[in-house]
């Protein structure tokens, strides 16, 4: 069973569905943002673990230059389409994923084709300074790693083979 599967099983509200109609607007997300204590170090961590770009203006100063936008708000894009963003904050304390005093609010699901890829993703991510939270790599099904990255949101990269 997938970490998110579990909300399927909750009680909800009805479903409002029959009131969308396709003559409606709807907001667009633009980029899912992580409040953290450091906002450079968070950044540098998921634009190396995905690959990612920093928005004009938010690159690394140069040596011994000030770092004013690194200590308050930073966007790594894709492409030019924002995809993380980080703000600074001055306390935050630390998911105690799955259980405890400060649960989740929200993870982020990154996929990977194959178990092979699974692994070495996992070098990467420890290398970069995530902390492993779940091995689950033996679940036939959906073979899965769980983290914390450096500021202690859970992340999980899991398998999705590809069609």
């Amino acid at each position: 069973m997938h970490l998110g599967e579990h909300i399927a099983t909750r009680p909800s509200a009805p479903c409002q569905a029959d009131s969308v109609t396709s003559q409606q607007a709807f907001p667009t997300l633009r980029q899912v943002v992580l409040d953290c204590p450091d906002a450079r170090l968070l950044a540098e961590f998921y634009r190396q673990l995905l690959g990612l770009e920093y928005r004009p203006g938010d690159e690394r100063p140069a040596a011994g230059a000030p770092d004013l936008r690194g200590q308050d708000w930073l966007v790594l894009q894709s492409g030019g389409v924002p995809r993380l963003a980080f703000q600074q904050v001055a306390g935050l304390p630390v998911a105690t994923w799955p259980d405890g005093q400060h649960p989740q609010m929200l993870h982020l699901d990154l996929t990977v084709s194959s178990v092979e890829e699974l692994a070495a993703q996992h070098a990467r991510a420890l290398e970069l300074g995530a902390r492993q939270l779940l091995d689950r790599t033996d679940d036939s099904e959906e073979p899965l790693r769980v983290y914390a990255d450096p500021a202690g949101h859970p992340f999980c990269i899991f398998v999705v083979p590809q069609a």
